[in-house]
Formats: structure tokens, C-alpha cells, sequence
């Protein structure tokens, strides 16, 4: 097929049309991770890897950086972390590790204005994810995801959802282009959380220490639970809730309407308390 041996390398997501997306992704279902990795490395443009440092962003930095030491590169891929400011002292010193074992560089987003949990508290109150989910959502993860996109024109990314893991990844392709034209792509769609194990395991890949607790998938500390055995391994994820994603993968200009909607909602309120005091 044209798409595996072509040097025309991909600029836009504007080339990618319907039909040419779709024979892409025939071709990558083909591959092994790696091998998609390396198709992705030569094809798509201006190309990010975004991670929390969950098990398959980590086997996916390995991957790249085993790609990168094989034609005698630095680590080929730069990594973008969301900073929530209410990550588990471990997954923080897990981005430390990683940067220095794989030599990759590291962006680091927090939320805009707020740097420290205390100045964002301060700023929206604590608790914002009991009082207004979607706000915090916004604030923590879409808002930073999108400013690190604009400032280091990032054009695509690669992120760690498999379909494995069920809710709304339980049909994504390996490649695809959300609502805002950003290219993403999913290299170990197809695997599970096994082979995601066992290649950890196998590779000797720097993990978070939580997952020796029985922690599968890992977000903020509010919002994280060790499931049981018999449970999936998001099902720690927002227990006793239907969601099932934090916003980052949701539609874009939805989440960043409702979030000034709420905003100016808030604004409001906070004008008629002063009025009638």
C-alpha cells in the first residue's frame, strides 16, 4: 500500500479526508505498535506524545525511545504532562524519572494562573470537581492541553487509550482527527492491559509504585480508586459516576462553551449577592 513506503510525509490534517483516514487505518490494524510508532515518526507532522505516565504511555516512550536509539537519535518524541495539581506524589516523581531514563523532553502545563493547588483553590474554590465537574475538567486538563498545543504548535499527538479499556475508547481507531483538526493517534488500541504488563515487565520500564498496590489506571488522588480484582482496570476511574473520560478527548469547543456559560453564570450570581447586600 502507497501510505507504508511514501516519503510524502503528512502536513495537515486537511489531507486526511474521510477516505484516505479510513485506508490508513487499514493498513496501520497491520502493524505492531512499534512498527506504528515508526510510521508515525516519519509521516505525521509536528508530532507530541500527551501522558498522565499511565502503563501504556510508558510502554509507548520505551517504544520510542528503543526507535530513537536505533537511528542514533535523541529521544524523537517530546512528551506533554498535565500538571492537575492533585496528581499522587507518585505519578510526579514517576515524570521526573522518565525525563532522566529516556532523555525526553518534558512540557509541563498546569493550569493557567495557578501553579500551585493552593493558588487554584484560592482562585475556584475547593473541591471544584464536587461543585462543578465539567469546570474543573476544563480548567485542569482541556484549557492546559490546548494552550500546550498552540505554544508548541503541536499537530499531532499520540495518547494511551486502548480499547481494552472500554466507555467511550471502546471503538476508537488508531488514527484519527478530533474536532479541532488535531491529529491523534492510538498506537496499542488493540492491545490490552496484559500485553501492556507484560511488555512493561519485559522491558524493565519505570512505573508508577501505586500500580505494586493493585492501581491499574491512575488520575488524580480524588478521583482514583485501587479497584477490586474482579473490577476493569478504569473502574477505579470516578467510581460510582458514568463518567468515563476527563474532558481531554471530548469535543473541544463543547467543554470550552459550557465552561464560559457556567463562568458567566457564576459572574452573575456573584453580582446580585453584592447588589442586594
Amino acid at each position: 500500500m502507497p501510505v507504508s513506503t511514501s516519503s510524502i510525509k503528512i502536513t495537515s490534517s486537511k489531507q486526511l479526508t474521510q477516505a484516505y483516514l479510513a485506508s490508513i487505518n487499514e493498513y496501520l490494524w497491520t502493524l505492531t505498535p512499534q512498527e506504528i510508532l515508526t510510521w508515525a515518526i516519519d509521516h505525521l507532522p509536528n508530532l507530541y506524545q500527551t501522558t498522565a505516565f499511565g502503563l501504556t504511555g510508558l510502554a509507548t516512550a520505551d517504544m520510542i525511545s528503543k526507535i530513537s536509539l536505533d537511528r542514533n537519535q535523541p529521544h524523537l518524541v517530546p512528551l506533554i504532562f498535565l500538571d492537575t495539581l492533585y496528581h499522587f506524589q507518585e505519578t510526579l516523581d514517576l515524570a521526573h524519572r522518565v525525563k532522566a531514563t529516556y532523555d525526553a523532553p518534558l512540557h509541563v502545563f498546569h493550569p493557567v494562573g495557578t501553579p500551585t493547588t493552593e493558588a487554584f483553590e484560592n482562585e475556584h474554590g475547593e473541591e471544584l470537581w464536587k461543585a462543578d465537574e465539567d469546570s474543573y475538567d476544563y480548567l485542569v486538563k482541556v484549557e492546559p492541553s490546548r494552550r500546550a498545543y498552540e505554544q508548541l504548535d503541536v499537530a499531532s499527538v499520540i495518547t494511551g487509550r486502548r480499547r481494552s479499556q472500554r466507555g467511550d475508547r471502546e471503538n476508537i481507531p488508531i488514527l484519527e482527527v478530533d474536532g479541532t483538526g488535531l491529529i491523534k493517534l492510538n498506537p496499542l488500541a488493540l492491545w490490552d492491559f496484559q500485553q501492556v504488563w507484560t511488555y512493561i515487565r519485559a522491558n524493565e520500564v519505570p512505573y508508577n509504585a501505586l500500580v505494586d498496590q493493585g492501581y491499574k489506571s491512575i488520575g488524580d488522588r480524588h478521583s482514583t480508586k485501587r479497584p477490586s480484582e474482579a473490577q476493569g482496570e478504569r473502574d477505579g476511574r470516578w467510581s460510582g459516576s458514568q463518567k468515563t473520560e476527563c474532558g481531554l478527548h471530548k469535543d473541544y469547543f463543547k467543554m470550552r462553551a459550557a465552561f464560559m456559560a457556567a463562568k458567566k453564570k457564576r459572574q452573575e450570581q456573584q453580582h446580585q449577592t453584592l447588589v442586594t447586600a
